[in-house]
This record gives C-alpha cells, structure tokens and sequence, in this order.
C-alpha cells in the first residue's frame, strides 16, 4: 500500500476534529455520477460538491451520508456560473457522526436524522406484481440479493417480457 492510501485512511479513523472556518458539515442527497454529489448544507439549500479522486476506491458514500464540505469559493463559483460550488474535504463515517451529534458543531437541520450504520442498509420497499414469478428453492445456499440503496425504484415501470418474445415469432 502506497503512503498516500495510508495516510489517506489513517486520518479518515481520526474520532476528534474540529471544523476550520471554511469547513461545513453536509449530508448527501444524491450521487451524480463523475466525482459529484447533491448535497445539502446546513442552511437547506442544495447544491454540487466534487468528490476528489484520491478518494477514490478507498471511501464509499450513499444518500444520506455525511461530509465535511470545503466551501472556500462558493461565493466566486456562483459568480462565474459553476454549479459545483464545494468540494469534499472528509467523509463522516458511523462512530465520528455520533460523536459529533454530541457537540455545538453539529447544524441544527441535522438534529433528527439518524446515521446509517456500515453494517445495515436501509430497506428499500418493495413492490410485488402479480405477474411475477415466486422465487423457487434453488438458491443454492445463497443469501438473498439486497436492493440498491442509491437508487430510487419508479412505481410504475414494469417490465413486459412478453412484447420482445412475440416479435421473435413473427420472422
């Protein structure tokens, strides 16, 4: 393991920090996708942050997560138009969140939310057609697949594998 990786994860364990005065803390709202994040601050609002590549494969984050946003050019990115306004300086993991709910850093829009142990993931509803097959007894030992906890499911798309199976007979 090179010293970067090292270093990277060793500060990431750190359980005490204090914020900077251009540090914020911020929960994920959505992942975008190319190193960005949805996230909101502690005043409410929405906006993009980039998720450094050194984080890369060695730090995961998902909805509802918690970061330490560097916001030192929001102000001047606003200006010229960028929509990614901060950028992520820490990922919050289980135990420091807890340990932070506790102190007067902690924003007060995050006082009811409650953080995701690593070990558990949300359970995402699931919705049973009619038309669907049981699942039968030749899982082979297997635990059951878990649901995406990323993505939100759309109610009302079905999936119909009886249109393409007719188009095949026609020929």
């Amino acid at each position: 393991m090179n010293r970067g990786r090292r270093n990277l994860k060793q500060a990431a364990s750190d359980q005490d920090f204090t914020l900077e005065e251009c540090q914020s803390i911020a929960q994920v709202v959505s992942l975008r996708g190319s190193n960005q994040i949805e996230i909101m601050d502690a005043k409410g609002e929405n906006s993009l942050a980039l998720f450094p590549a050194k984080f890369r494969e060695s730090m995961w984050i998902r909805r509802g997560s918690f970061v330490v946003i560097d916001h030192t050019g929001k102000e001047k990115a606003q200006e010229s138009g960028s929509k990614v306004t901060s950028i992520v300086c820490k990922v919050l993991f289980f135990e420091q969140v807890r340990l932070l709910q506790k102190s007067p850093e902690w924003p007060e829009i995050f006082k009811d939310t409650r953080p995701i142990p690593a070990e558990k993931s949300s359970p995402i509803e699931q919705h049973e057609d009619d038309g669907e097959v049981d699942s039968s007894d030749d899982d082979d030992g297997m635990p059951p697949l878990q649901a995406n906890t990323n993505r939100l499911r759309p109610f009302g798309v079905k999936c119909d594998a009886e249109t393409d199976s007719g188009s095949d007979s026609d020929s």
